[in-house]
């Protein structure tokens, strides 16, 4: 899918988690909950310092993710949202854990002009719940489902993780079973192989590391369940009813730019990339002094940029245009010629990353054309 040239989207990172799960390895925190009011206001400072630079435009997309957004208010939530510019047709996500979807929570959002959720499941096994170190205990999904179906929010999503140690088929397919098996299925599933991050209490312990053949023998379990119930994959990840493709991440994979705030938060716009501080205090108290939060940042080069493009474009259904006189006979099974384009297979899709490093080395500089136009 073709994003619009006047696409832009705004990041809001929300850092504040009632327990850190044992996978994650994002800029989050614990017991600091007193702290919510005044990382807002440093939010609104930092977006008032970019629109000075004139790097503020009217948002196509606006994602508040984390962390746990939803441990805001609603009028905190309200305070951010209310200050970012927005285009005249906006998707707005906000990231939701189970334990925190009250419908007072649910229906204030969307009254604010919230209209889509990302909701955390992860899984409905107790046990893999507990590998994972979630929260909710995750035995009630389709009440949950209900739910939100009866704010009247526009799209929704269910996120999943699989792989844990614990896990087993059948796990995975009563997960599946409870997310889609009733009336009020979610119109758009998110599922993350778990992955090793450093630095995390999964790393620390190598007995519970995910196996990759299991990986990738529960990554097609999945995908065909799911293609029996009526979603269609359009990223590796990511699967939809038709109409509820998220619209924030085929901005990221379109390479279109982006803006992100808050603590550790990552932006984008042509070629540069830059990121904010990943530690609070200093990212709280620089706001309040009037200082830079810029981390670090980065421009791509020529080189560098037409592989990312290749990388993201040849995660999505759309297809890559692609060199007609180039040979794939060696990619037989990996990937496919549509009218679309060129496009990976279920198996390619396990192996996308090593595809990608392939179809590179196939091109030289004078034939690459690795964007994707669709």
């Amino acid at each position: 899918m073709r994003a619009a040239s006047d696409s832009f989207g705004i990041y809001v990172h929300i850092p504040f988690c009632a327990q850190r799960c044992d996978y994650c390895a994002f800029v989050t925190y614990v017991g600091v909950d007193d702290l919510h009011e005044r990382y807002v206001n440093a939010v609104l400072r930092e977006l008032g310092v970019h629109q000075e630079k004139g790097l503020v435009r009217p948002a196509s997309s606006i994602y508040f993710g984390g962390g746990t957004p939803s441990r805001l208010s609603l009028e905190l939530l309200g305070a951010i949202l209310g200050a970012l510019p927005q285009a005249p047709v906006c998707e707005i996500t906000v990231e939701i854990n189970p334990e925190d979807a009250s419908d007072e929570f649910l229906a204030g959002l969307v009254a604010m002009g919230v209209n889509r959720f990302s909701v955390g499941i992860q899984s409905t096994a107790a046990h893999v719940l507990k590998e994972l170190g979630r929260v909710h205990r995750g035995d009630d999904v389709t009440t949950l489902a209900k739910r939100i179906h009866d704010s009247g929010v526009a799209s929704w999503s269910m996120d999943l993780i699989i792989g844990a140690k614990s896990e087993r088929d059948e796990d995975l397919l009563a997960t599946l079973e409870s997310l889609v098996g009733h009336e009020h299925q979610p119109p758009h599933v998110s599922c993350y192989l778990l992955s090793v991050e450093k630095g995390t209490p999964l790393s620390a312990d190598p007995t519970r590391h995910p196996d990759d053949d299991v990986l990738a023998h529960r990554y097609e379990l999945l995908d065909g369940y799911l293609a029996e119930h009526g979603y269609a994959w359009y990223e590796l990840s990511n699967w939809s009813q038709p109409g509820h493709e998220s619209r924030h991440n085929q901005l990221y994979w379109s390479q279109t730019p982006y803006l992100g705030l808050g603590v550790g938060a990552h932006s984008a716009e042509g070629p540069r990339r830059w990121w904010n501080i990943a530690n609070l205090t200093t990212y709280l108290e620089r706001i309040e002094h009037n200082e830079s939060v810029l981390g670090g940042e980065e421009v791509l080069d020529d080189s560098t940029r037409s592989f990312e493009k290749l990388a993201l474009g040849l995660r999505r259904r759309g297809g890559l245009v692609w060199p007609q006189e180039v040979d794939l006979t060696k990619l037989a099974g990996y990937v496919v010629e549509s009218e679309d384009g060129l496009v990976l297979t279920r198996s390619g899709r396990l192996i996308a990353n090593e595809i990608t490093h392939q179809l590179d080395a196939l091109v030289g500089p004078s034939t690459k054309r690795a964007g994707s136009d669709h």
